[in-house]
């Protein structure tokens, strides 16, 4: 009997900490004496911190700048978030009815940094839902690449082809894909049409049940017990 794994993106789709990323990239870009747009926010959401340094620096900066600079972002983020960390409705309720399932494992794959992360799962108090963490120094390429998922799954000891991504970022949906993995998208901060890739698209995690996820890897072949 095959074991099988949900891979969960952290921002977007558990936490909603859009706002206060938003916020922190903006006096971040305040400090250094350039502009970021809400477009600038929409076009770099789920990506690394490099990556979007580069666009909104307007040049390539030194690997001393970016992790001078990416330090200073999410230390604005953190002290922004701390005590108002709030979850998407649904997301909460489907990774505790996941963890009581005895042959599904759970893990998170996430670009943003690790303490950031203890942060959100500390306060939500579902660190212990996870058996494994991917955060951003975890891989050497972010999404669309598939690393992050794929590092996920060999943690976890299963086959790409048994697990299934929650995402919401349009690169997340193409790197479950091209991954191998069954992917559901939520429309937490990308329109459906844009999510089209997903084997699934939602509006809520409030939607998404255990039978649903069964129902996608069965299409795949395999199908979870209890």
């Amino acid at each position: 009997m095959t074991t099988s794994a949900v891979i969960w993106d952290m921002d977007g789709v558990i936490a909603d900490t859009a706002r206060y990323h938003f916020s922190s990239w903006q006096e971040l870009a305040r400090e250094n004496g350039v502009p970021f747009t809400e477009e600038d926010f929409r076009r770099g959401f789920g990506r690394r911190n490099p990556e979007i340094l580069r666009e909104f620096l307007g040049k390539q900066p030194s690997s001393d700048e970016i992790q001078t600079l990416s330090k200073r972002k999410e230390e604005l983020f953190r002290r922004l978030i701390d005590g108002r960390v709030v979850a998407f409705p649904g997301a909460l309720a489907l990774l505790r009815a996941l963890s009581l399932l005895s042959r599904v494992k759970q893990a998170l794959a996430t670009s943003t940094p690790i303490e950031n992360v203890d942060l959100i799962l500390g306060t939500l108090r579902i660190a212990g839902c996870f058996e494994s963490v991917v955060a951003d120094k975890d891989v050497a390429r972010g999404k669309p690449d598939p690393q992050a998922f794929l590092l996920a799954a060999e943690r976890l000891k299963v086959p790409p082809a048994s697990c299934v991504v929650i995402e919401d970022a349009v690169d997340g949906v193409k790197a479950a894909r091209s991954a191998n993995m069954k992917c559901i998208a939520v429309t937490n901060t990308h329109p459906g049409e844009r999510l089209g890739e997903a084997d699934l698209v939602v509006d809520s995690l409030a939607k998404v049940s255990v039978e649903t996820i069964r129902n996608l890897l069965r299409q795949g072949g395999r199908q979870w017990t209890r």
